[in-house]
């Protein structure tokens, strides 16, 4: 098993660990501890560098089961590895992992309109909603509303809680349909503190006001309720 230190600290920018593992066919290692998100939740992987001994491994990707695709030769079982991640990349992400939960959290408070789909990409993402009519009137209050929320200045906490305590808590799962297989027996949530609590694995920052100014750049109806927004952050 790999120690996920992105779950406790987002903001960890280097590490060290031990080479577990490797996989060939992908041309990656599996290390003990990492850093690295691996993507998931619509966030993207992280990527970086792995430097063993005067080597250093650019890391293109990190896949499921944190195995960490580099270039170059795969490094010994056993070597020791520090791991640094492409902090300016990682820190974008955050801010825009953050803005959509923001987003979510306003829609859900303020039309009670469950997510049913969404996507990040570096300081811009959709998500798409149950709304049946939205106007433009109504995106401009809710792009209002959302800046408000940075402006706000919120506190973003992490907790990982038993499955069946997490489940005690009401709307935990915003999504249409809950993607928490039942496999899986510890649950991470996200709050924005006084706005939000979510289920989420993915990292974030840790203060409403490190996002930046949120803009709503356009809309769609994608048929029936199905309502999408698309987000862009400042650079």
């Amino acid at each position: 098993m790999t120690e996920l230190l992105y779950l406790e600290d987002s903001y960890l920018r280097e590490f060290e660990a031990t080479v577990i593992g490797h996989d060939t066919d992908q041309n990656g290692v599996v290390l003990d501890r990492t850093a690295f998100y691996p993507g998931g939740g619509g966030q993207r992987p992280d990527q970086g560098a792995l430097v063993v001994g005067d080597l250093e491994y650019p890391v293109t990707t990190i896949r499921r089961g944190s195995l960490h695709v580099i270039a170059g030769d795969l490094p010994p079982v056993g070597s020791v590895a520090r791991g640094s991640l492409d902090w300016d990349r990682r820190y974008k992400i955050m801010r825009t992992h953050t803005a959509m939960h923001i987003l979510c959290g306003v829609i859900w408070r303020d039309y009670q309109a469950s997510v049913t789909g969404g996507n990040m990409d570096i300081l811009a993402g959709r998500m798409d909603f149950e709304f049946e009519r939205l106007a433009p009137e109504v995106v401009s209050i809710i792009e209002e509303r959302i800046n408000l929320e940075v402006a706000a200045a919120r506190d973003v906490r992490t907790e990982i809680l038993p499955r069946e305590k997490a489940f005690e808590i009401p709307d935990l799962i915003r999504t249409k349909i809950n993607l928490l297989p039942e496999s899986i027996k510890e649950v991470r949530t996200v709050e924005i503190v006084g706005l939000d609590l979510q289920a989420d694995g993915g990292t974030h920052v840790a203060n409403t006001r490190e996002v930046g100014a949120i803009k709503i750049a356009k809309y769609k109806s994608k048929g029936g309720i199905n309502k999408r927004l698309y987000v862009e952050l400042p650079a």
